[in-house]
């Protein structure tokens, strides 16, 4: 394979140019991957800061701040001589030319191309429900669902209506799987224990937390046996498990399953991923979630210098359908993409990515987990620290270890949360000292007296959730 270099500003003109699209997991572990090759890498996105998003959930459930949790890219790759950072929303993929177009209008070269672009929330065809149920992929998803948490109780406070103050108490998220899980697990927490004694009016410990889930277990992916567990265990904990139940419409103030409505202004919508629109650049076939398909090494079909890995890569090769969008099968595919370009470079054969499944693990709540490590299968304490010492590991940065660790201990040991604030200033309408006219005909519904903030409708190129290492 022939290369035409590109010579750029304290760049080796020598050496071909690596251009990584993403800053998750995939994208990630490939510049490091790359970090000793005789390559120039240029890493594009358009956020300055890699987000652990397995613990996200612990962002929007009030547990952790979101320093805890991200790091930005140029502190990560900072010692990395051969790569530079460039903050910016990659829009369009020319393969012909081999550049990748900047929504700012740049174009930047390459002779070798990873993306890792990631996922956003799919809806099914329902877009707009985007707007009262929002998902959990970016630091603001995560703050706006703890806002909207958080205020639903502030709002029942100064509620006489009982009716109403159920309906601000009730809590819906969506999907079944282990964001889902997680969620529910933690509010209700949230809701009977830490802030159990915090309020007078109201109390925090009768709020209702709804998991529905389309399938007939949780945890699809995970054995019966620990999908049971998972279950038992959140039932314990007081959220109300509903299986079998398709969401049909979701409104400002409601939740629609066939003909049952469930009344709430706060929805998490935790039900499925679709792939970065990035993909429908590239003009060869993808699956139905948008997924290109990739050949056995990792490369784009008709394009042996385009590799695309992550939740972007389709990859059926090895067990007949697509690997699942967990972050340990991007960090795997990263590091074979990577060896995969050095061995090009110096003439070798490329080799086949194959999986390692180490296992699996979703935690539920204080001291409950499910976990599934090869053959064995654990749930509840071993399987609850079992989740604590991985996501430890993983975390990025020595700071970020030790302030997780120290905030898991606070909660474990006090029941708090230390990240329980409400940010952007609160302006509820004119109609919250007339509301307590409820009898009215005209009272406004629970979604206009008690604003929320609307979900995000705009896509996140980053890595899906972690269930295992």
């Amino acid at each position: 394979m022939g290369y035409a270099m590109r010579s750029r500003k304290n760049r080796a003109v020598d050496r071909p140019q690596v251009v990584i699209v993403g800053g998750g997991f995939g994208g990630l572990y490939a510049a490091r991957a790359l970090a000793r090759a005789p390559v120039d890498v240029t890493l594009i996105d358009r956020r300055n800061h890699h987000l652990f998003q397995p613990l996200l959930y612990q962002v929007a459930t009030a547990t952790l701040s979101p320093a805890d949790i991200a790091a930005p890219i140029r502190h990560v790759l900072h010692r990395q001589c051969n790569t530079e950072v460039v903050l910016a929303e990659v829009v369009d993929v020319d393969t012909a030319g081999r550049t990748v177009l900047l929504g700012n209008g740049r174009r930047i070269t390459y002779d070798f191309l990873i993306l890792a672009s990631g996922a956003a929330d799919q809806y099914f065809g329902h877009d707009d429900w985007a707007n009262y149920a929002p998902g959990l992929k970016s630091i603001e998803d995560a703050t706006n669902i703890r806002r909207s948490f958080l205020l639903a109780f502030e709002a029942a406070e100064q509620e006489t209506d009982a009716d109403v103050r159920r309906e601000l108490l009730t809590f819906v998220v969506v999907g079944g799987g282990p964001t889902g899980v997680e969620m529910a697990g933690a509010f209700a927490e949230i809701a009977h224990h830490t802030l159990a004694r915090d309020f007078r009016h109201v109390d925090p410990s009768s709020a209702r937390i709804v998991l529905l889930e389309g399938g007939p277990r949780l945890l699809a992916g995970y054995p019966e046996t620990l999908s049971e567990s998972a279950r038992v265990q959140l039932k314990k904990l007081g959220v109300e498990v509903r299986l079998n139940s398709i969401v049909t419409r979701i409104e400002p103030d409601a939740v629609w399953v066939d003909r049952v409505r469930t009344g709430t202004s706060n929805v998490v919508w935790a039900a499925g991923v679709a792939a970065s629109p990035l993909g429908k650049c590239l003009d060869v076939p993808t699956d139905r979630s948008g997924r290109v398909m990739v050949e056995p090494d990792l490369s784009l079909p008709g394009h042996p210098e385009v590799f695309v890995i992550g939740d972007l890569a389709a990859f059926p090769h090895q067990t007949g359908k697509p690997l699942p969008g967990i972050a340990p099968v991007a960090m795997q595919e990263a590091r074979v993409a990577a060896a995969n370009l050095m061995r090009t470079l110096v003439g070798k054969p490329r080799k086949p990515f194959h999986y390692v499944d180490r296992g699996s693990m979703a935690t539920i709540g204080r001291a409950a987990a499910v976990a599934r490590i090869g053959r064995l299968e654990a749930s509840g304490t071993l399987a609850w620290l079992a989740w604590l010492f991985v996501h430890i590991i993983f975390l990025i940065g020595f700071r970020s270890r030790l302030f997780v660790l120290v905030e898991w201990a606070w909660s474990y040991l006090t029941w708090q949360r230390g990240a329980r604030l409400i940010t952007g200033e609160w302006r509820p309408d004119s109609s919250l000292e007339t509301s307590r006219l409820e009898t009215s005909p005209t009272a406004p519904k629970v979604a206009d007296r008690w604003p929320r903030t609307p979900g995000r409708p705009d896509d996140e190129p980053s890595d899906a959730p972690m269930v295992g290492v």
